[in-house]
């Protein structure tokens, strides 16, 4: 297959009246300056497709069912996640096949094409384990062979509901490993990501508040290759809880205390001091920021206008799953503390264009993968913005994308059509079986 697109982003910069050619899986080559041939199939502007670095697919299926204030008090992070051990309490493995293939069909439609599942529900409903461990895993392997998205699989470690080893509480009864249980685990997800081309397997410890510093190090045992992911820093409470057990600010201690390097996302990162910024950046470690999650749980802000580290983009929650408003509420987010104008935008190049690329390095790194690129012997992971007619070029396109209203038209992954003039090519079979699932977890 041959792809031909009136301009297209190659390593290089901008490049016009470009020919792709497509086999096995990989781009077999790339001219620029030629015309089309017959048999191309042309578009407008080609693009590699983005990394989502971090995702738990099934909370999918609770957007928007916590927007309305509960009992009393405070309505934050810690309420919304009493909603969501709700949801979590009904789900069978069929469930998250059929929403984690929603989530995952929605990504490819607004450009992603690698997720990184941060996997945690693994158990039955009773808490009990299945007989086959990685069942749920499965169920997520299984919705990503066949939407088609490309997967990095990171099965979390959560023992305990605090600081010190604190005993989980029943909400968390499905999360809940000990590390042999966990090695077990981890073990059936390698079985289930065999026949995905192209998965990776890492490794989540959920946060400092679910892993002790023995239990740490010994998943860093467990996992010697391969992505490592923690959420940390994410709530002023968690912050405030781990200066009460250590003395020291969750990353602070991280830092400290851990060895974090180019392996490790530290997720959300939101509430940081310019001290543990110089540490991330130091280490090497890619900051995995969700801005729309972190708008709709209240999280904070963090810090990205003084921060010269590595970062990708995730759709966490799925609350709403679109690459591009990801990159735009990262920026204007900035824009809004700072009241100042493109806050990000860095070494000439326009802010879209900055945004694209930092994502595009540090999603893929965080992920194991290699960084999609319209360049020969790379994965075949294409995405094909649409035509708007006004004229623009350059990093412009970037631009019209992420902030005003540019439209996906197509999608590639591993050279195979996923996204077809903007939708998936099997979205009525999975947005009606998604429709059934999710009235029948309301009745």
């Amino acid at each position: 297959m041959t792809l031909w697109f009136e301009t297209a982003l190659l390593p290089g910069g901008w490049a016009r009246r470009v020919r792709v050619t497509l086999a096995g899986g990989r781009i077999a080559g790339v001219e620029s300056g030629v015309a089309a041939e017959p048999g191309d199939e042309r578009h407008a502007v080609g693009l590699p497709g983005l990394p989502d670095l971090h995702s738990h697919a099934f909370q999918r299926a609770m957007a928007g069912l916590a927007e309305r204030p509960g009992g009393v008090g405070r309505d934050d992070f810690w309420s919304w996640r009493e909603t969501m051990y709700g949801l979590v309490g009904r789900l069978t493995p069929e469930d998250v096949a059929v929403i984690a293939a929603q989530a995952f069909m929605e990504m490819l439609e607004t450009g992603f094409t690698r997720v990184g599942e941060f996997h945690y529900l693994h158990h039955d409903r009773d808490g009990r384990p299945y007989a086959e461990p990685a069942r749920m895993a499965a169920a997520v392997a299984a919705a990503a062979a066949e939407t088609g998205i490309a997967l990095t699989l990171l099965p979390v470690f959560y023992a305990h509901s605090g600081f010190g080893g604190a005993a989980p509480h029943e909400g968390q009864r499905r999360f809940i490993n000990d590390l042999d249980s966990f090695a077990r685990l981890r073990d059936g997800c390698a079985e289930a990501l065999r026949p995905l081309d192209g998965a990776v397997l890492g490794i989540a410890p959920h946060s400092l508040r679910a892993a002790t510093p023995e239990e740490l190090s010994a998943l860093l045992a467990m996992a010697a290759e391969g992505p490592v992911h923690i959420h940390i820093a994410e709530q002023v409470p968690e912050v405030e809880a781990c200066l009460a057990w250590s003395g020291e600010r969750p990353v602070e201690w991280l830092l400290g205390h851990v060895p974090v390097d180019e392996r490790w996302c530290l997720v959300h990162a939101t509430h940081v001091e310019s001290a543990e910024m110089a540490g991330i950046e130091a280490s090497g470690a890619v900051v995995g920021l969700c801005p729309i999650t972190e708008a709709n749980l209240g999280d904070g802000l963090f810090p990205a206008a003084g921060f010269g580290g590595r970062f990708g983009i995730g759709s966490d929650s799925n609350v709403r799953i679109d690459a591009a408003e990801e990159l735009r509420l990262l920026e204007y987010g900035q824009r809004l503390v700072r009241r100042q104008r493109n806050v990000l935008a860095r070494d000439g190049a326009s802010t879209g264009r900055t945004l694209f690329d930092r994502a595009l390095a540090g999603g893929a790194q965080a992920l194991g993968a290699e960084v999609p690129a319209l360049t020969e012997g790379a994965p075949a992971d294409i995405v094909a913005l649409a035509d708007d007619g006004e004229g623009a070029s350059g990093d412009a396109l970037l631009d019209r994308w992420i902030f005003a209203q540019g439209r996906i038209d197509s999608v590639w992954r591993a050279g195979r059509q996923v996204v077809c003039e903007g939708r998936h090519v099997a979205r009525d079979l999975i947005a009606r079986r998604y429709r059934e699932t999710l009235r029948r977890l309301a009745g």
